[in-house]
C-alpha cells in the first residue's frame, strides 16, 4: 500500500512536543549514527536555538524525512541534518523538504555541508560548491552555498 504523505510540518523547538522531538532524533540517529556508522555527538545544542526551524514529513505516524534550518550569527541560513528514512527513499521526500526549506529561507543566502555524493541533488536546488571537499566522520563532505536572490526591481521610466 503506498504511503500517504502529509504536508511539510514546521516548528521551532519550543513548539515541538516531547514525542515528536524524540521521533525526529530517532530518525536522525538511526540513519546518521547507526546506518552510516558515524558515532558523533548528534545533540549539538543547535536544535533548541530560537532561530532554528525543524521541518519534517510523516505518513501520519513516525517521521519519514527531516531537516533543520539554523540561523547562523552572520544572518546566513544553514540547512542541515537532511535525512530520509530508508523505506521512504526514492520518493522525492528530500526534494519536497528542500523546496519548503528554501521557501522559508527566502532571499537570504543559505549554506550547507553536503555529503559529497549528494552535491548534485543540492545543485538542483540552486546550491554551488563553495570550498574544497573534506572528510568528516569518515564521510566526504562538500561545502555548498546558495547566494541571496536579488529582490525584484521595478523598472524606472524616464519622463
Amino acid at each position: 500500500m503506498p504511503q500517504q504523505i502529509t504536508e511539510v510540518l514546521t516548528a521551532s523547538f519550543a513548539d515541538l512536543d516531547a514525542r515528536t522531538f524524540h521521533d525526529l532524533l530517532k530518525l536522525r540517529i538511526d540513519v546518521f549514527v547507526v546506518e552510516q556508522h558515524c558515532p558523533y555527538p548528534e545533540l549539538d545544542g543547535r536544535d533548541v536555538e530560537p532561530g532554528t526551524r525543524h521541518l519534517w514529513l510523516t505518513d501520519g505516524g513516525a517521521p519519514l524525512a527531516y531537516l533543520r534550518i539554523l540561523a547562523d550569527p552572520d544572518g546566513v541560513a544553514r540547512i542541515g541534518r537532511v535525512v530520509v528514512a530508508p523505506e521512504a527513499r526514492g520518493g522525492g521526500q528530500a526534494g519536497r523538504l528542500m523546496t519548503a526549506a528554501l521557501d522559508l529561507v527566502g532571499d537570504r543566502p543559505c549554506v550547507l555541508e553536503a555529503q559529497s555524493h549528494l552535491a548534485g541533488f543540492y545543485s538542483r536546488h540552486g546550491f554551488a560548491v563553495s570550498g574544497p571537499e573534506y572528510v568528516e566522520d569518515g564521510i566526504p563532505h562538500t561545502p555548498m552555498r546558495r547566494t541571496a536572490r536579488p529582490a525584484p526591481t521595478t523598472p524606472t521610466i524616464d519622463v
